[in-house]
């Protein structure tokens, strides 16, 4: 270990100790049976492990000259890395007795498993552990929501744990939900003769504050961590940096923040906690390799986790198979939706505090109107007509009778409680009130008792069937059975979006499910272009202005002002839109102009003429920060609107402004430009015999890229040319490219079951095995090798086996039912 005094860079000091490493003299019974390291050297290495600091705690934007840094001498892999705090004697220990190398040979000779995972699970599989091996210790696999994450990363955590890579793994969840659902899946999850998971290795739950020393797997929560580092104050009770060397972080997208707007000297006038997550925090303390999970990567996860080393997309899934797509989404539009909420002035406005239910009634000055757009629903402005009118639509489109259950996407908890009773109510009215029993409608939200027990009760039984949520519901909870999604409020992120679609996504045979459909009552499909992950200028979204204000005067150069100044200035600017006209009045009386004016001119300046603007204008912090009394706008006030609405109209969407002859018109059209150039476009088109899932998976990424998919151009030729053919995704390309006429493509493969039968003589036993082929390519619509080692073929040896039944050319027969299907004569 090398110390040097605080102003040192501590990754350079490590080459000092690494000097000690080669030259210490050890007595014989010191010298580790394994050392000394790296013979090849003139030196070896004596001692393994290296350490520097300079005292300064731990900084990720500071990291050269802060915290302790690490080194294993032992493989010409291993890179200086920095540590929050120092390893544990037994941490050091467990270290030393991790083989790499061998770890590395068990997982390449070791194969998966006939029929245990399915194709891309292996391959994601195999990329994570081909990065852990190459030396990777931030890894990210982005996985379509519904096909598999835990499944995947169980199997992972399996082989991983078998061949000793690592020693504990900490399985990381941000909800108790999440976590329950990941302890029962390590519970019931059959990994190798008949045992589950935990049979093998033991798992420590939730309640587990640290675990044991046989321990192999614990699964916690983000902030009964954070509790257990931060704040326990016996430092026997607390992990230690070695205690998981492995971390799998489960919805990796949920507030793993980089924080890089932090530079390395505003540490002299910033709280560092107010600008480090509680993720960020657990992922620096343990010296540990981590995987990220997710199935919508977002910039601020790609910067923590790299680019993913795998991926695999939901409309890859949709087109092999594993998850059903959605109908083109209804769009709700109502006479207050589509032209808005409008107050004039001189009008009584009643204003509903969310936190107390108070109603106050204000009358709006004569010159001040009020004007809310359908995105300030339920959000701003309450309006119990709209809502009802959309819980109509509800009662009608989806009857209690149907197959399959409803998520509700409320805008606020009181909203959500709204939309129960005045869905209860329209269910009674349209379908009389012995159909509506008690507790087939339910509100899910944080604030209700037990909400655990009420999501499995809303997955295994037959009520609640109609659930409202607000955003509980958004990530990982597993209920294959929603077959209808109802948007009640506006979202501002794509992936949060993504994420909400991704409830419906999952395969639920039992019901008979083929698609689930989308309600949209806000317009939220319209404004997807919209959406973006960029990364605000302000460093946390609900800092405050005087915050700002506070740091702009601690900061101590005048980059660091100037660079707090964009800060101020950005919120400043924000909270200027939302003033009431009483407040704007007193604003201009102090500063001499409207806030907006002020801003801009502000905007230009320095952050030390910034400063002293400010310390001449002192209640311009107090006058910004003041709550709207007459909008409504503040975080506690909704108006209250009383205005008569009906429903106008429900329509299928197809795009912004596209109709469905449009949509159909673009997607020829960008088949028969792209046919020649894109080579999953050219394998479909000229060679289907050689078809591959991996082209298939290319061209199901490209189409979704635009927008088309199968189940919206079977809508839209429905609607557009009434011809309603459940073609499948290929059969579509090849007709807007070649014009091969849409047939149904359950006949498809009957016809080539047939036709291959009869191209030749075949054994009773071959024939059964084409018969069998033949039912699984209705479901997986490429015949190559991997159809063969999956589900039932598995159990009977897999593509290599069966391939003994055909005289070892079974490849050829695969070919033969490509071409019948897609070939130009099954046309």
């Amino acid at each position: 270990m090398e110390a040097k005094r605080e102003s040192v860079d501590v990754p350079s000091t490590l080459q000092q100790a690494e000097r000690y490493a080669r030259t210490i003299e050890l007595a014989r019974e010191l010298r580790h049976p394994d050392g000394p390291w790296k013979h090849g050297l003139a030196e070896p290495f004596r001692v393994p492990f290296v350490f520097a600091t300079n005292g300064r705690p731990f900084v990720r934007q500071w990291q050269t000259k802060s915290g302790i840094w690490f080194c294993d001498l032992r493989r010409d892999t291993d890179h200086p890395r920095p540590l929050t705090a120092w390893f544990s004697p037994k941490d050091l220990l467990d270290v030393l007795s991790t083989d790499l190398d061998a770890a590395a040979q068990g997982l390449a000779d070791e194969s998966f498993g006939k029929g245990k995972m399915r194709p891309y699970q292996e391959e994601a599989i195999a990329a994570v552990e081909n990065a852990i091996v190459a030396g990777q210790r931030e890894i990210l696999v982005s996985m379509a929501t519904g096909t598999g994450k835990t499944r995947t990363s169980i199997a992972l955590m399996y082989r991983l744990l078998k061949h000793k890579r690592f020693r504990r793994i900490l399985f990381l969840v941000d909800r108790k939900a999440l976590g329950k659902q990941t302890s029962d899946a390590l519970e019931t999850t059959e990994i190798e003769g008949l045992l589950n998971f935990a049979q093998i290795y033991k798992v420590a739950g939730l309640d587990t504050k640290v675990p044991e020393a046989e321990d192999q797997v614990q699964v916690a929560t983000v902030q009964s961590l954070i509790a257990r580092i931060m704040n326990e104050p016996d430092p026997a009770k607390r992990p230690t940096p070695g205690t998981f060397d492995c971390i799998i972080v489960d919805e990796a997208h949920r507030g793993y923040t980089l924080d890089a707007e932090l530079r390395e000297s505003d540490i002299g006038f910033r709280i560092l906690d107010d600008y480090q997550s509680a993720y960020r925090q657990i992922l620096d303390y343990f010296d540990a390799v981590k995987i990220a999970l997710t199935a919508t990567p977002a910039l601020h996860t790609r910067e923590i986790f790299g680019h993913p080393v795998f991926h695999y997309g939901y409309r890859q899934a949709v087109v092999e198979g594993y998850l059903n797509d959605h109908l083109p989404p209804k769009r709700i539009t109502t006479a207050l939706s589509e032209a808005g909420i409008h107050f004039d002035g001189g009008e009584e406005v009643e204003i509903i505090d969310r936190k107390t239910g108070q109603i106050d009634l204000f009358e709006l000055p004569d010159d001040v109107s009020l004007d809310y757009d359908v995105a300030d629903f339920n959000k701003r402005v309450y309006s119990e007509a709209f809502n009802r009118i959309v819980c109509q639509v509800i009662a009608t489109e989806i009857p209690p009778n149907k197959p399959g259950k409803t998520l509700i996407f409320a805008a606020r908890d009181a909203h959500a409680d709204d939309i129960v009773r005045l869905l209860i109510e329209e269910l009674q009215e349209e379908h009389g009130k012995e159909a509506v029993p008690h507790g087939i409608v339910v509100k899910i939200t944080g604030n209700v008792d037990r909400a655990d027990d009420l999501i499995l009760k809303f997955k295994n039984d037959p009520y609640p069937k109609y659930v409202v949520t607000v955003d509980l519901l958004t990530t990982g909870i597993d209920v294959p059975s929603i077959c209808n999604l109802v948007f009640v409020r506006r979202v501002k992120s794509r992936i949060l979006y993504d994420q909400m679609i991704g409830r419906g996504t999952r395969l639920c045979l039992e019901i008979g499910k083929e698609h689930f459909r989308i309600f949209d009552a806000v317009d939220l499909y319209a404004e997807l272009q919209e959406m973006t992950d960029m990364r605000p200028v302000v460093v946390k979204p609900d800092i405050s202005l005087a915050q700002l204000v506070t740091d702009l005067g601690n900061a101590q150069t005048d980059e660091d002002k100037s660079w707090v100044a964009g800060q101020v200035v950005v919120r400043m600017r924000a909270l200027a839109k939302r003033m009431d006209e009483e407040t704007r009045e007193s604003f201009v009386r102090h500063a001499g102009e409207a806030p907006e004016m002020a801003v801009q001119r502000i905007a230009t300046r320095s952050g030390a003429e910034l400063q002293d603007w400010l310390k001449s204008h002192p209640r311009v912090v107090e006058l910004l920060e003041r709550r709207p009394v007459h909008t409504g706008g503040g975080n506690d006030g909704v108006v209250i609107s009383t205005h008569e609405d009906e429903l106008l109209r429900i329509e299928e969407i197809f795009g912004k402004n596209t109709t469905p002859e449009d949509y159909i018109t673009g997607f020829e059209r960008f088949v028969r430009e792209n046919m020649n150039q894109v080579p999953a476009l050219i394998a479909v088109t000229q060679r289907p015999r050689d078809l591959t899932r991996k082209e298939l998976s290319e061209l199901a990424a490209l189409l979704d890229e635009k927008n088309y998919s199968e189940a919206m151009l079977r809508a839209a030729y429905g609607r557009a040319r009434n011809a309603d053919i459940a073609a499948h995704i290929i059969g579509f390309v090849r007709q807007g490219a070649l014009g091969d006429p849409l047939i149904p493509y359950a006949k498809r493969v009957e016809d080539a079951i047939l036709k291959i039968e009869q191209s030749r003589p075949w054994t009773q036993k071959q024939k059964e095995w084409l018969r069998r082929i033949g039912r699984a390519l209705k479901d997986k619509p490429v015949a190559d090798p991997t159809l063969l080692d999956q589900g039932v073929f598995a159990d009977k040896g897999g593509f290599k086996r069966i391939s003994q039944e055909f005289d070892g050319a079974l490849d050829d027969v695969l070919h033969a039912f490509n071409e019948a299907i897609w070939g130009p004569s099954a046309a």
